[in-house]
């Protein structure tokens, strides 16, 4: 039986390097793999997959009005795997048509996102991942103390942590930060 899987963390926990590693090792035993990532996030590449190590590879990029039901029936026949980077930027409804990928093409669905933003609230499509995936995996990553980093802040050109703004603000180690939960709380002021 295919599942939709949740892979989740912090940033910087290398959730982009595993899911490349995780489609070479298909691809390897002569099994074809889709990859997808979210349109808005252009860093490596518009539809293009990078990791912070060097590594990338090629994916069709989705935006919220995208039909991943439709793109995978036509796009994915005949993989082994659906592979989905920055799932945090998936609709609730778009976690629902993976679901049905799974359950109804009988493709398994890998997806790789974060957990919460900057405010620490869930992101739309990684509360729907919670809700609906079949496997949660979590990512494990470190604070500056050495414990489990939970949380994330944003920094500003001053380097201070910024409490408000826009819930999605594409960036990496220039403006986020992976803290523990008292460090993240120290940062925020609460």
């Amino acid at each position: 039986m295919a599942k939709l899987y949740f892979h989740y963390s912090t940033m910087n926990a290398g959730k982009s390097t595993l899911l490349l590693q995780a489609s070479h090792n298909y691809r390897e035993r002569g099994m074809a793999t889709l990859l997808l990532t979210a349109a808005v996030d252009t860093r490596a590449g518009a539809g293009r997959i990078g990791s912070r190590i060097g590594i990338g590879a090629a994916a069709i990029p989705f935006t919220c009005e995208t039909d991943l039901y439709a793109l995978i029936s036509r796009e994915g026949a005949g993989c082994a795997c659906i592979f989905v980077d920055e799932a945090q930027f998936l609709t609730p409804g778009q976690v629902w048509q993976l679901a049905h990928v799974a359950d109804d093409l009988h493709i398994p669905v890998m997806a790789y996102g974060l957990r919460v933003d900057f405010r620490g609230e869930l992101f739309a499509g990684s509360a729907a991942l919670l809700a609906l995936a079949d496997d949660l995996r979590e990512i494990r990553t470190i604070c500056h103390c050495g414990r489990k980093a939970t949380m994330v802040v944003r920094r500003g050109d001053d380097g201070r942590a910024i409490r408000e703004g826009a819930q999605i603000q594409i960036g990496g180690n220039e403006t986020y930060d992976s803290l523990c939960r008292r460090h993240w709380r120290d940062e925020m002021g609460m």
